[in-house]
């Protein structure tokens, strides 16, 4: 379906951009969709990969290097822009998606054709920041599917997600930042994200205050689920889980 186009904005997340990609070819319902990659002042071999991989996993892609960075936020802008298609679907680039992943994502647009939506996947985490399950997002321990890319065990995930959506069908009326689905007009008429907040990443918070005064609805369905591996680029750069990142250091008070 050509209906929608998948858009990544990443940051030196190599390792986990290609363990995204190939689950959105993979696992996708629409398996045919666009998708678009933003790469910002890569020095990981990103550029390098998606130069080279790009037509195995059918990729649009633009790489930069900005002084000063746009950050995840800006280059989500830089991305829905390049999209012509009626629905732009934003995921993280530490994300793997489950089956029909994007479809169930669908089908919310096709139930509330006549509102204004943002349309978020239900989370699994590895638990990174000591924190608990909450609506839309279950705390698992590190250790339960992986959570590092090369320890990261796929089909048990996958397995795992289908018992999951199989057993819940709830939807949650909350966003969720970065990832989620939109109708590009929509996108367009809310602005995107504020250049104010580059490089950092609390653009989110902003975006859906934004929203709820226009009147969008949030909904994070359960039948939707993506492992997210939590902060890769913006807090734990090369898995290193003993430091923060120097934009981390500069951006969070």
């Amino acid at each position: 379906m050509n209906n929608i186009t998948t858009c990544i904005s990443t940051y030196n997340n190599l390792p986990y951009l290609k363990l995204a990609i190939k689950s959105i070819r993979k696992y996708s319902h629409f398996k045919d969709m666009p998708v678009v990659v933003y790469a910002e002042n890569c020095d990981d071999g990103t550029d390098e990969w998606l130069v080279d991989n790009a037509e195995k996993y059918g990729l649009t892609y633009l790489i930069e290097h900005n002084d000063p960075a746009k950050g995840i936020g800006g280059g989500l802008n830089v991305v829905a822009d390049m999209v012509q298609t009626e629905f732009i679907n934003f995921i993280h680039a530490d994300m793997v998606v489950s089956q029909d992943w994007d479809l169930e994502l669908y089908k919310m647009f096709e139930k509330y054709p006549d509102e204004k939506l943002w349309v978020n996947s239900h989370r699994v985490e590895p638990d990174m920041f000591g924190g608990e399950s909450r609506p839309g997002t279950v705390i698992i321990p590190r250790e339960m599917f992986g959570y590092t890319h090369d320890e990261f065990e796929e089909r048990y995930f996958i397995d795992w997600a289908a018992e999951f959506t199989e057993q819940n069908d709830v939807e949650i009326p909350k966003g969720e930042g970065v990832s989620g689905m939109i109708r590009k007009v929509d996108w367009d008429h809310i602005g995107g994200n504020d250049d104010r907040f580059a490089p950092a990443w609390w653009e989110d918070f902003d975006l859906f205050l934004r929203m709820k005064n226009e009147g969008y609805r949030f909904i994070l369905p359960s039948k939707s689920l993506v492992f997210h591996f939590g902060a890769r680029s913006s807090h734990f750069p090369k898995d290193d889980f003993t430091r923060e990142s120097s934009r981390s250091k500069e951006c969070e008070p």
